[in-house]
């Protein structure tokens, strides 16, 4: 029989072992303590990062699409040039409309008026400009947020199945991206080709959502707490399972404006839901062998 087939919930922060009850509060303390601790470095360099490239007019994205369809990231030969990327010789650059502004000098009684706006900014029109997409370009690696590693096991299966008998669909659908799950209100979809540790935990965290925020909860929740929820309860059930998050769920819930104190709000419905999701999780009971017939064999009787 194969390691997997026996993998189950088991505590991995202790040696000893946990009641379900005792090690998701272990596993709350943990992210409590990480939230508290503030952003990672990892976080901090991936938001400077994603700093330096600009929100694009609806008008310019439907552009980009148009041109490359295939396009994730895109910015300019110089903003490229800043972050340690280098344009690849011979790339076909996407173009785009950049504004031309001009600046207009107010009159010398209204400038005295305020010194701070002397001047006014005006639009002229618009130029041809140029961006590239991440693919066409090398050099150093963009900063990037811990993930999830480790083997769920069995545990996708089980969770599927959990969620279909609870008359959630479950589906793989590529056209999410770049999300990497979306729950739907009795769908749950998942971006295909994640490793087995971001799908499991990615499905765990929209199925929070499905547990969680699809009823009167919903109206009651912002969208910083419920996410909050959903990726503390994510983090539970995986730390359960074995998985190595590291600052991932912190990360993400920083990125939505959640914090420790927010969290506290929500203890009671994380215990409740990453106990439920536990619960599901643990491997069916083998049924025990029958005992052994003590019945006369036929031809034992007497006549």
């Amino acid at each position: 029989m194969s390691s997997k087939a026996n993998t189950h919930v088991t505590a991995i922060d202790s040696k000893k072992p946990l009641t379900k009850q005792e090690l998701i509060a272990a596993n709350i303390k943990l992210l409590i303590e990480q939230l508290e601790a503030g952003k990672s470095d990892a976080l901090t360099n991936y938001l400077t990062a994603m700093s330096r490239f600009h929100n694009y007019s609806f008008g310019n994205v439907l552009e980009i699409a148009r041109q490359m369809p295939t396009a994730t990231r895109v910015a300019g030969f110089w903003t490229w040039k800043n972050m340690g990327r280098s344009v690849n010789a011979g790339a076909k650059g996407i173009r785009i409309l950049a504004p031309i502004v001009g600046v207009r000098r107010k009159k010398d009684e209204e400038a005295e008026k305020d010194i701070t706006r002397q001047n006014t900014r005006f639009l002229l029109g618009f130029r041809n400009a140029y961006v590239f997409d991440i693919s066409q370009t090398n050099g150093v690696d963009l900063p990037s947020m811990h993930e999830v590693s480790g083997d769920p096991g069995d545990n996708i299966d089980r969770l599927a199945a959990f969620l279909t008998s609870k008359g959630i669909q479950l589906v793989y659908n590529p056209n999410i991206a770049p999300a990497l799950g979306m729950s739907y209100g009795g769908r749950i979809a998942i971006l295909p080709g994640q490793s087995k540790a971001e799908e499991f935990s990615t499905l765990v965290h929209e199925a929070a959502h499905e547990l969680l925020h699809k009823a009167e909860r919903r109206t009651a929740t912002t969208k910083t707490m419920r996410e909050l929820e959903a990726e503390a309860v994510a983090f539970v059930v995986g730390k359960a399972v074995g998985l190595k998050n590291e600052s991932a769920s912190a990360d993400y819930i920083h990125l939505y404006q959640g914090n420790a104190s927010l969290l506290a709000e929500s203890l009671e419905v994380i215990q409740h839901t990453a106990n439920l999701i536990l619960s599901a999780l643990e491997p069916p009971v083998a049924a025990e062998d029958s005992e052994p017939s003590t019945a006369v064999p036929p031809e034992e009787v007497a006549a």
